[in-house]
């Protein structure tokens, strides 16, 4: 089963470790052939859009996003800093092929500042996607400062339980929940029962990703689709299909 990881940073860490052949390799060993990319700083987004345009039979395909971070600090303030705003413009005026902006971390009211609200009125004004690591009160103000925003969840919340979820794919239609860390979609290498009936209810609404925020998920990579390949396998072949990779294509097609 092919899967479109669309969890996958390439940081200034692991650039120094993992060199982009390296990646390629493993990208091509683990069955994912496409990604999407994010890095702390652009940068290493920026090595794999020109590593694919390279070498498109042995690269998956790259959707590469703006992140906000020039560095860690930028972590705990990006969400109120004019500097980011202009960073994103800057990105965006590249030749890079941008798709969305993110993945950036923002809870609670530090969602609710002018500059966030700029970001979000920048993505829907561009077409672009939002990748958003929040809490669920964070999410709410996201689709509060425009509801037309299309919104990556990172780790669909990382706690918040199927039921939860179920109501916010209802109330907001442009919302994908992405399922790195979601350990608790499965009791003992099987399907929870709320999560399968999530899944089979939604199989439109959901991706896999990798989360390579640190070298120790690089080295876990393998293990990390072979987990999500163990319970695809056990929802309907067509379900399976679209969490793995289908739903990615479509929101990300070939331009």
């Amino acid at each position: 089963m092919p899967i479109f990881d669309a969890h996958l940073h390439y940081n200034d860490e692991a650039t120094a470790v993992h060199p982009v052949p390296e990646v390629l390799r493993l990208f091509r060993e683990s069955g994912v052939v496409a990604i999407l990319a994010t890095s702390r700083p652009n940068d290493g987004s920026r090595a794999l859009v020109a590593a694919a345009a390279a070498t498109p039979r042995a690269a998956p395909r790259v959707v590469p996003f703006v992140r906000p971070y020039r560095n860690h600090a930028d972590r705990q303030t990006w969400f109120n800093d004019p500097e980011i705003f202009a960073l994103i413009e800057s990105e965006l005026r590249r030749d890079v092929g941008y798709r969305g902006i993110g993945e950036f971390h923002v809870f609670g009211r530090d969602a609710d500042t002018p500059w966030v609200k700029r970001i979000v009125a920048l993505a829907v004004e561009r077409d672009l996607w939002l990748h958003a690591h929040c809490d669920d009160a964070a999410l709410e103000i996201l689709f509060g400062h425009n509801p037309r925003v299309k919104i990556v969840w990172a780790h669909t919340g990382f706690s918040t339980p199927p039921a939860t979820i179920a109501r916010y794919l209802a109330r907001y239609p442009n919302l994908m929940g992405e399922l790195s860390y979601r350990y608790d979609v499965t009791e003992d290498g099987k399907l929870a029962p709320a999560w399968r009936e999530l899944f089979v209810a939604h199989s439109d609404r959901f991706l896999v990703g990798s989360d390579t925020w640190v070298n120790e998920r690089w080295a876990q990579y393998r293990e990390i689709m072979a987990y999500y390949r163990g319970w695809l396998v056990q929802l309907p072949p067509d379900v399976a299909s679209r969490i793995a990779f289908g739903n990615g294509e479509r929101l990300f097609p070939r331009r």
